[in-house]
């Protein structure tokens, strides 16, 4: 099977090849298979000066691809813009307590800065919570937001 491509893969079916995922990367906009139809023009390229086999050809190509991704994972991917929604969110962020909390049951707390869109939210704690103390999140479930007193 091998013999049977060393002979008939030639170098133009690489760029036609490369053009196909590059038009097809053109319909989703998603800019992965960018990296492979550049990959596969690239190998035909090569394999138009230099008479190489098809496994060398196969092998160069998944080289350049897997280098292709790597470097867009690394250097052209956007970076979220925010972190709004995740579990790990701002729970650097300190706050005020409006009204007191009770262990286990509900208080108001107003943030310095907002979290997940607002400065005021609902807080419970496991401890209890004066008024005017100052509290930093430990945890979000949710809409709902575990607060501590900040230990001076």
């Amino acid at each position: 099977m091998i013999e049977v491509l060393n002979e008939s893969v030639l170098w133009w079916h690489w760029i036609v090849f490369g053009i196909i995922l590059l038009t097809l990367e053109m319909s989703t906009g998603t800019f992965f298979m960018l990296g492979l139809g550049v990959a596969a023009i690239i190998v035909g390229i090569l394999d138009t000066f230099i008479d190489i086999s098809f496994t060398l050809e196969l092998s160069i190509w998944m080289l350049l691809s897997i280098l292709a991704i790597a470097a867009w994972f690394k250097w052209f991917r956007e970076p979220p813009l925010t972190d709004s929604g995740q579990s790990n969110y701002r729970l650097d962020t300190l706050g005020i307590v409006m009204e007191d909390i009770q262990p286990h049951s509900r208080g108001k707390v107003t943030f310095d800065t907002p979290v997940l869109g607002n400065t005021s939210w609902h807080a419970i704690s496991k401890v209890d919570i004066d008024k005017d103390t100052r509290v930093q999140i430990v945890q979000i479930n949710g809409q709902l937001i575990e607060v501590e007193p900040i230990k001076s």
